[in-house]
């Protein structure tokens, strides 16, 4: 196994690794701060109860985040200082902005929040969670900017002289037409998992009959937040998808194996065979499915692989410019039906709940909780498939991926980094793991704990009590 293929499982894996707390992120701050809003609003202690319950699985989650989010920007300096150099002037726009505007944000107000129960008055204290929630957002859009620019190049030139692309149009870059499809489409996609989350969480005191004054319109709002982060799936997925067809249409070709352009294209849900264009045999098809996902009419054209890399070949010399076709064939497919998954689960539970209702198949309960991991399946065969549609780019059109590795360092040292990263990052997930499942099996703290530490107090402790 040579260098680049290394540097790209290691990256791979650290990608992944640290996509698995960022939507939990995204969608818990918001859930937290409506939560408090509603505490604030109605004064019934249960929301304060589910607010400081949610608020601590909230600090622990974002704790991970920040830590394995910090690895990514290493790796640009360690496997893949081409690519950095190449590409640095403009790439490094958002991501600057990312960590000067937006994580400033979140780190700062998440300090206030935590430290200012008893400090700040209550409307101030309320504003530091959406402060927070805020930023969340506008670190995801920084970050999607950044990786809008490796799907579709803007707002730069060519320095032939230096050897690397130079930012001319950061307001280009900004509102890259890749970068706003996909983050209505990010965002909903982590309102699903935190909703889900919710739902499993509360449906294990709901199984244990605890609590339920609580856990109830948590999990209402659980399962609200989870249908319409579906919904937004839907409807921000199909705009992503004419959007992908337009600047990449070689991966809407591959998210179907789809090797001659064909009119009224279908949607293959299953298929048997070897997805290389010989003898795949689709199971089960949707008619014209696939074409009005690329083009809004099911009568539209959709380019084939074989045509696309005859005319990449005339624009950019001899080579092979298809992705590994079976990957982003079932990745397409596991993230589609794993978010799926999880919207049919929160409508089963919303159903088998609704009017104070308790469910008593023993079965009930546990399948529900296990439904948690389908959202986060999903959001990891989404981003296999963005990252692997667009190869053998880097940079799609402008710099293959295998020119951006670093040039001197051997594949000995990147599989030490490999396997180092990855055992930390097990260990992480064990300790992240444990403390969120005790955190959640221990439950809201009481009414009486809930209601001293958010009441004035000289004690200086009583705020550490809830940050830890």
């Amino acid at each position: 196994m040579d260098v680049l293929d290394l540097a790209r499982m290691q990256f791979g894996v650290t990608t992944v690794y640290h996509f698995l707390f960022v939507p939990v992120t995204i969608g818990l701050s918001l859930l937290v701060a409506i939560l408090q809003t509603l505490w604030r609003t109605t004064h019934k202690t249960a929301y304060l109860r589910a607010t400081k319950f949610w608020g601590k699985l909230f600090l622990i989650n974002i704790a991970m985040g920040v830590v394995t989010g910090i690895v990514q920007e290493f790796q640009f300096g360690m496997n893949w200082s081409a690519y950095s150099r190449f590409v640095g002037d403009v790439f490094g726009a958002p991501l600057a902005f990312e960590a000067l505007v937006a994580f400033f944000l979140e780190s700062t107000f998440i300090g206030v929040w935590i430290f200012g129960w008893d400090r700040l008055k209550p409307g101030l204290h309320l504003a530091c969670i959406w402060l927070v929630a805020f930023g969340t957002l506008a670190s995801a859009y920084f970050i999607l900017a950044a990786n809008a620019f490796m799907q579709n190049p803007v707002g730069y030139q060519l320095n032939e002289t230096a050897g690397r692309a130079e930012l001319t149009d950061f307001g280009a870059v900004l509102t890259n037409p890749v970068a706003m499809a996909a983050f209505p489409h990010t965002i909903f996609a982590s309102w699903l998992t935190a909703g889900t989350i919710v739902v499993a969480v509360s449906g294990y005191h709901f199984m244990h009959r605890r609590d339920l004054d609580v856990h109830r319109p948590a999990m209402r709002l659980g399962i609200l937040t989870t249908l319409v982060g579906g919904l937004g799936l839907v409807l921000s997925g199909d705009s992503l998808g004419k959007v992908m067809t337009a600047t990449q249409p070689m991966k809407m070709a591959a998210a179907e194996a789809l090797y001659q352009t064909t009119f009224n294209a279908p949607f293959s849900v299953l298929t048997i065979g070897s997805l290389d264009g010989s003898h795949g045999t689709p199971i089960i098809e949707i008619p014209g499915l696939l074409s009005f996902l690329a083009t809004g009419s099911f009568n539209g054209e959709v380019q084939g692989i074989n045509d696309l890399n005859a005319q990449y070949q005339g624009l950019y010399g001899p080579g092979d410019y298809a992705p590994y076709i079976p990957l982003t064939y079932w990745s397409f497919r596991a993230m589609i039906g794993f978010g799926m998954l999880a919207v049919a689960m929160a409508v089963i539970v919303w159903w088998f709940t609704r009017r104070g209702r308790l469910p008593e198949h023993r079965l009930f309960w546990p399948i529900a909780m296990w439904m948690a991991v389908t959202p986060f399946l999903a959001n990891s065969a989404g981003w296999i498939f963005t990252e692997m549609g667009r190869q053998p780019w880097v940079v799609f059109s402008l710099y293959e991926t295998s020119e951006a590795v670093s040039p001197r360092v051997g594949a000995p040292t990147v599989a030490l980094s490999f396997i180092g990263f990855t055992l930390v990052y097990l260990v992480l997930a064990v300790v992240a793991l444990r403390l969120f499942l005790k955190f959640a099996k221990a439950g809201p703290p009481s009414e009486e704990n809930a209601i001293a530490t958010s009441s004035p107090s000289d004690d200086p402790d009583k705020p550490m009590a809830f940050a830890y």
